[in-house]
């Protein structure tokens, strides 16, 4: 390792995400002339966001000081990881450095974004970057999918060490460990700040190792050996993948895929080796008619009841070459994201009605990837930090975290439960928090990037909730006479025909505001289109005690 020459600058930790809720993972480290970016995730729309189909950080103080960012280096290749990387790409060219796989599913993202000039770097654990000013060091992990790292960055005043998502798995799929030996090290050396995941910290104990998968699938398929078997998971969860194949593999099944990230992601994992799958396993979804249903596994997405996933479209009868039959068994393999209920609880359902046995919320077909409160205790006294701050969880589980902390002898002032944008400044003898950056969420629907924001979303609600009435209305251009309407059509409002004396009314009154304008020679649209609205509304809000949307539309001719 480089000696570094003592300096008394401070470093800068920004969180872009990950804080205060769940997802959208991206932490910023700034020292001198020199910013490195630490994961870069998507997360999910809540139901306030109408319409959105993912949301990703707000990169404005990146953007502003791009000839400062050197790289932006990848924990794992989770969506709430790498979700981000091909819309920050398009504001920001900046290298991507990550383990194989990271690199891989990385790569096929950015061709689905026709992005092809990316400088992605692979590097494997215990690879070190050397930049001016800091050193960037990839350590071993251990989660749900291979090649998870942790991050170690080291400067003059002291390392900070990001924990990445991880749990302590002494007997792994791949059968290689987390290494604790460096992460012992690193703690000789001095560790100054500790970022650490607190996605399950509020469950006390330890998060069982992914082997004890392998046996609940086992009892499963055995009890269900005369019927079809639809497993849904994570498609990145690749040791998961990994035993759901070896035991269809076991009880002589054929394995058909479906969805388009899980195709694409058990592509990657199969060419770079961190799948297995036997000869002539595989079998295209159009030839599962051919085989007994006994003789046949389809693993899909859709583990979280995203309406356009597989899963979700089988339920719904929708899917093109897969149907519910009665006696179906289907193993949802994954804990429920907090706000998705409502979406796996519909799916859930649908199954159920269409004849399916559903297995779902059993500890014995899904562990988590994450560490939970005896492991997090672990880390914090291998690495024993000088400073702490929780990351990666909503506000409760900071504070637990940072409770635990205090626990374990860390004083209070010496742990900083931050927002996302905070700016905590440190050196090796003091940290606190000095001020903010620009942050928050930036909404992509379709081909828009941050095109729809509060205000449309506010729209979109409103249109949602009280549907639109549009008046349409001609005039002359010469003297501002009415010509043509007014014409009222309405969507998501009333049915027109059936409120035959609500729409006499309303145009009654738009033709009295008209009339009105026109006795006093006012010809200015803008003052035509409030004064409509306004009387509009309150006709419409008096008989109906609703605010649909009004929309004026005045031609001139």
């Amino acid at each position: 390792m480089r000696l570094f020459r003592k300096n008394t600058n401070k470093i800068k930790v920004m969180a872009l995400g990950g804080l205060n809720e769940i997802g959208k993972n991206m932490t910023a480290i700034e020292y001198k002339d020199e910013i490195i970016v630490i994961d870069a995730g998507m997360s999910f729309p809540d139901e306030e966001m109408l319409g959105v189909d993912v949301v990703i950080p707000d990169i404005s103080y990146l953007i502003k000081n791009k000839d400062k960012v050197k790289g932006i280096f990848i924990t794992h290749g989770h969506e709430d990881h790498i979700g981000a990387i091909p819309y920050i790409l398009k504001k920001i060219n900046v290298p991507i450095y990550g383990a194989k796989l990271s690199i891989g599913l990385i790569q096929v993202k950015l061709k689905e974004h026709k992005i092809n000039n990316a400088k992605l770097n692979v590097v494997s654990p215990k690879d070190i970057i050397k930049l001016s000013h800091m050193e960037v060091e990839f350590i071993k992990n251990n989660h749900s999918i291979p090649d998870a790292c942790s991050i170690a960055v080291h400067t003059d005043q002291g390392i900070i060490y990001h924990t990445g998502d991880f749990k302590i798995d002494l007997t792994p799929i791949d059968g290689e460990v987390m290494d604790i030996h460096r992460i012992c090290e690193l703690s000789k050396k001095g560790v100054l700040l500790l970022l650490a995941e607190s996605t399950n910290v509020e469950d006390p104990g330890y998060t069982m190792s992914e082997r004890t998968v392998g046996a609940g699938l086992e009892d499963l398929f055995r009890k269900a050996s005369s019927n079809r078997i639809i497993v849904a998971t994570f498609a990145s969860n690749i040791y998961r993948l990994q035993q759901i194949i070896n035991t269809s593999e076991k009880f002589n099944r054929k394995v058909a895929i479906s969805g388009r990230s899980m195709v694409n992601v058990i592509a990657v994992a199969t060419e770079l080796g961190h799948l297995n799958i036997p000869e002539n396993m595989l079998v295209d979804l159009n030839d599962i008619s051919k085989y007994e249903d006994s003789e046949v596994v389809i693993i899909t997405t859709g583990s979280q009841g995203e309406p356009m996933s597989a899963l979700a479209r089988i339920a719904r009868a929708e899917h093109k070459k897969i149907e519910i039959k009665r006696g179906d068994l289907v193993i949802i393999s994954a804990h429920t994201i907090p706000g998705n209920e409502k979406l796996i609880s519909k799916v859930i359902n649908s199954l159920f009605e269409k004849g399916a046995e559903v297995i779902y919320d059993q500890s014995d077909i899904h562990v988590s990837g994450h560490a939970k409160q005896e492991e997090l205790k672990l880390i914090h006294r291998l690495v024993k930090p000088k400073f702490f701050m929780p990351v990666h969880g909503e506000y409760r589980m900071l504070k637990i975290h940072a409770e635990l902390a205090e626990e374990l002898g860390m004083p209070s002032q010496n742990i900083f439960i931050n927002k996302t944008g905070d700016v905590l400044e440190l050196d090796r003898n003091s940290a606190k928090v000095t001020g903010t950056i620009p942050t928050g969420d930036v909404l992509v629907d379709g081909l828009g990037v941050g095109d729809v924001g509060n205000i449309v979303l506010r729209d979109r609600k409103h249109l949602s909730e009280d549907g639109l009435m549009i008046v349409v209305v001609t005039i002359s251009k010469e003297d501002g006479k009415v010509l043509a309407g007014p014409d009222i059509i309405s969507r998501g409002f009333v049915y027109v025909r059936e409120s035959e004396d609500l729409m006499d009314g309303a145009k009654e009154v738009i033709k009295n505001v008209l009339k009105d304008c026109e006795d006093r020679n006012i010809k200015e649209w803008a003052y035509l289109k409030n004064n409509i609205k306004e009387n509009l509304k309150e006709y419409l809000y008096q008989r109906t005690k609703r605010n649909p949307m009004i929309l004026p539309i005045i031609m001139e001719v």
